[in-house]
């Protein structure tokens, strides 16, 4: 299995040299790049399996360069930034960016971060693809389609469905969606997973108001209910909820 790839964009010196001497002693192999403009470049050329890109640069910003570098890769970014004010992390999500990392951050933690980072990107190249007439999701390609028409979710949209989408038929606890997908220090901040789920019926339900792919399991989290495409060869019955 070859190393990953990970592109270091940052506008300071000392940050990008610590960076390749930690990443590289890990067994990475470490590209990077001073500005957000140049990072653009470097990305499409070598096509990292993995970005860490800082907030607060001269000229492209941070989420600019975000934003463009996920137009053409799905490669999880990892935001590195002074900044910790929730709001600037709702902002660096939306742009695309799957996780943030304050300054100064511990090698540790950021290590830990990028294996997971890594870990949920492979996964989702291995698995089937799931079609329906009303949803269809390329998890290699981090495609999603809805009666055919591609929605946009953001990258924490996107594991929720991706989650429940591997685990069809099957409710799925709050905290289990919110440790595989915020991490493990979260389990009790449902209001997040309530955010994220409503928006994600917006985008994928024909009736956010009633929705018939992403149930709610009282007292217990989601369930990501198939469409059926056919009748059952035992029972014959029709297709409808459960």
């Amino acid at each position: 299995m070859n190393p990953a790839t990970i592109l270091v964009i940052d506008d300071e010196p000392q940050i990008r040299r610590v960076l390749r001497s930690t990443l590289s002693s890990q067994g990475y192999v470490i590209t990077d790049a001073k500005t957000g403009e140049e990072g653009i470049e470097v990305a499409r050329k070598t096509k990292p399996d993995l970005v860490l890109l800082d907030v607060n640069m001269p000229g492209m910003g941070g989420i600019e360069t975000c934003r463009e570098i996920r137009r053409g890769s799905s490669a999880p970014i990892i935001m590195l930034t002074v900044r910790n004010a929730e709001r600037d992390k709702v902002v660096a999500l939306d742009a695309g960016a799957d996780d943030y990392v304050v300054k100064p951050f511990g090698i540790e933690e950021l290590l830990a971060r990028i294996r997971a980072s890594l870990r949920r990107h492979a996964q989702g190249e291995n698995l089937e693809p799931f079609h329906s007439k009303e949803l269809s999701v390329d998890f290699e390609r981090r495609q999603v389609l809805a009666c055919g028409e591609e929605v946009h979710l953001t990258p924490k949209e996107y594991e929720v469905l991706k989650l429940l989408v591997v685990n069809q038929g099957k409710p799925l606890t709050h905290r289990r969606l919110l440790q595989s997908v915020w991490g493990p220090d979260y389990g009790d901040e449902t209001e997040n997973l309530r955010v994220v789920i409503s928006q994600l019926r917006k985008k994928i339900e024909a009736d956010p108001a009633r929705p018939k792919l992403l149930l709610t399991e009282p007292w217990v989290g989601y369930r990501f209910a198939p469409p059926r495409t056919a009748p059952s060869k035992t029972s014959g019955r029709k297709a409808g909820s459960s």
